[in-house]
């Protein structure tokens, strides 16, 4: 319940003792603090398995957010750190990691092994893995389209007609996104790929004549530079048109951010990246994490590490 009151319903520790008062039970703060730091330390083997489940995937999806971290150097002040968020497509399991920075050497480490599809927004921390063998960039077609709604104060005619065929677009993903993969390239291939194409010339015609610096110059320069990445998803009936779902499991971060204000601690910044991982992946998978959470406590501790994937929270494992 602590750890569940934490870090899904955002209720710091001070909130969480004082709920308990009022039902007749008297907990100290440290005691507390206590129970969640041992259970968060079970855990860690199962965030070390997740994490080498993830790396074997062949699609992933990327994106960072940050968190204030006390720094213990300088008294009273935060430091910025940041989480960087992982989301296997395939199998829909999530992994933060915390790094201090949000420049490249935190992905270059994290991904030094990986091979497949990588899928981002296009933050230049990325950009690196343009030029590694073996890994396909693919972008954010909502990030986009995101430029496009910003520019309506600045253009609104192109800008209505770019988030029309935006809107087509998705539309036409909605209507497919329970389809076989082999059916939604077939689909996206005959119908989204025309209008893509169509889409393109317009904006190339168009920005010969728009400011570049201006918001509708910005949001066709950010199209047109990154068109191929950004139309990929039209070549494999697997790959998704945006990041969409991994920055769904991010927001809830900024609510815990809220209300907790910050990590005590760079070691404490990684506990909380390990237990999102764990929370977030249950719930992309529709798991009850109260559930999961008090049976894989009771049952990890009984177990090597060599037989704990069963424990990760995924769909068709049993809790």
């Amino acid at each position: 319940m602590l750890i569940i009151g934490k870090f899904i319903d955002h209720l710091p520790i001070y909130r969480q003792i004082a709920i308990f008062k009022r039902a007749g039970i008297t907990l100290h703060y440290n005691t507390v603090l206590d129970w969640t730091n041992n259970g968060l330390s079970i855990l860690e083997p199962l965030y070390d398995q997740l994490r080498r489940k993830i790396l074997t995937s062949h699609y992933l999806q990327a994106d960072e957010t940050g968190i204030k971290v006390l720094d213990s150097e300088k008294n009273g002040s935060t430091h910025q750190g940041y989480l960087w968020a992982y989301r296997d497509v395939i199998s829909n399991l999530v992994l933060f990691e915390y790094q201090r920075g949000r420049n490249k050497e935190g992905p270059a480490k994290m991904l030094k092994d990986f091979n497949g599809f990588l899928q981002t927004d296009g933050y230049a921390a990325y950009d690196q893995f343009y030029h590694r063998d073996g890994i396909t960039m693919l972008h954010c077609m909502a990030h986009a389209r995101r430029y496009f709604k910003e520019a309506e104060d600045n253009d609104k005619e192109r800008s209505i007609y770019a988030l029309k065929v935006f809107q087509e677009v998705y539309q036409i993903e909605r209507q497919i996104k329970d389809f076989s993969n082999e059916e939604r390239q077939k689909i996206r291939q005959e119908a989204i790929v025309p209008a893509l194409n169509a889409f393109h010339a317009w904006m190339t015609e168009q920005y010969r004549t728009v400011t570049p610096k201006s918001p509708i110059g910005k949001a066709l320069e950010y199209s047109m530079k990154r068109w191929k990445e950004l139309a990929l998803f039209t070549t494999d009936g697997q790959l998704e048109i945006d990041n969409n779902k991994i920055e769904n499991e991010i927001r809830p971060i900024a609510l815990g951010r809220k209300n907790y204000l910050f990590a005590g601690s760079h070691e404490s910044a990684q506990r909380i990246a390990m237990i999102y991982s764990l929370l977030a992946s249950c719930k992309a998978n529709g798991i009850n994490p109260m559930t999961w959470l008090s049976n894989v406590l009771e049952e990890l501790p009984n177990r090597t590490v060599n037989d704990i994937e069963d424990l990760i929270p995924q769909k068709g494992n049993s809790y």
